[in-house]
């Protein structure tokens, strides 16, 4: 990966292709995952322009996956000359409230390259969870500590409120299927989805502001833009159900920015609501 960071972009985003296209054809596990949320997601396009989108979002997350190494291994400032940022002005009038914000994002493909490249125009602290190998999360949770101002685990909610407390901004991302401890079945594209409800009980103990964001690879030709939108209003509402559906909502207008530039491996709808419900990755449903 460190090899590969030293390349050109534009050799990266075509060796990404391939690795892309070589997951799409030998993951079938995978690939069945992401069949299914596609199909789930987005029920409106033909069988084929489903196959489509499901090889375009392998090919994204492929060339995630070779980012991941300019990411860790290389300077982001290298690429702000072909960064766009949008709405930068909304962050920083939520930090004039002085609770601190979370910065509310998601699995995008450019997810570790977004997460570095933020950093080039903002401080920032963030929540992860650790990955399953340990060399993996080592070199990852280092290349992190050198970005961001402080690193808390997942389940670190006391170093979140002091991050919160001293006004930061703290990367966070709900949706993923946690399981079915403390949540709330929510739309996520017309399906009901396991949606944690940590973020409404955040943002009412702390006073913090929640403000979306979100980073994609242009299309086209190298380059990348990274968006951030007001503040939410009147959050949390009182209702978690309400709040949860919001939140969905948000992720769910700025995924359909570039529908392949999201993590569609993972298995989002794995709880369902009723436990005796047959899942939906289940090969036989």
């Amino acid at each position: 990966m460190w090899c590969v960071a030293q390349l050109p972009i534009r050799l990266q985003w075509w060796l990404g292709n391939i690795v892309g296209l070589l997951a799409w054809k030998l993951a079938r596990s995978r690939r069945h995952i992401a069949e299914v949320n596609i199909r789930l997601c987005f029920p409106e396009l033909t069988k084929a322009q489903q196959h489509a989108l499901v090889r375009r979002a392998f090919i994204a997350n492929g060339i995630g996956l070779l980012e991941l190494g300019v990411a860790w291994f290389r300077d982001p400032a290298k690429l702000t000359g072909i960064t766009r940022v949008h709405g930068l002005e909304h962050l920083e009038q939520a930090l004039s409230h002085g609770k601190g914000v979370l910065l509310l994002g998601g699995h995008y493909s450019t997810l570790d390259l977004g997460g570095s490249l933020v950093t080039e125009y903002i401080k920032a602290d963030v929540m992860q969870r650790d990955h399953n190998n340990p060399l993996m999360n080592a070199v990852m949770t280092r290349a992190r500590e050198r970005r961001y101002g402080t690193v808390l685990g997942a389940r670190d909610l006391r170093g979140l409120f002091r991050s919160l407390k001293k006004n930061h901004t703290v990367w966070y991302a709900t949706d993923q299927d946690y399981g079915r401890k403390d949540i709330v079945f929510a739309p996520f594209f017309g399906v009901d989805a396991g949606t944690i409800t940590a973020t409404s009980r955040i943002a009412e103990r702390s006073g913090c502001m929640v403000v979306p964001f979100s980073h994609f690879r242009r299309q086209g030709r190298p380059g990348y833009d990274i968006y951030f939108h007001p503040a939410l209003e009147n959050f949390p509402g009182g209702d978690d159900l309400q709040d949860a559906t919001r939140i969905n909502g948000i992720i769910e207008r700025e995924i359909r920015r570039a529908p392949d530039q999201y993590l569609w491996m993972h298995r989002r709808f794995k709880t369902r609501p009723d436990p005796e419900d047959p899942g939906f990755y289940d090969h036989s449903t």
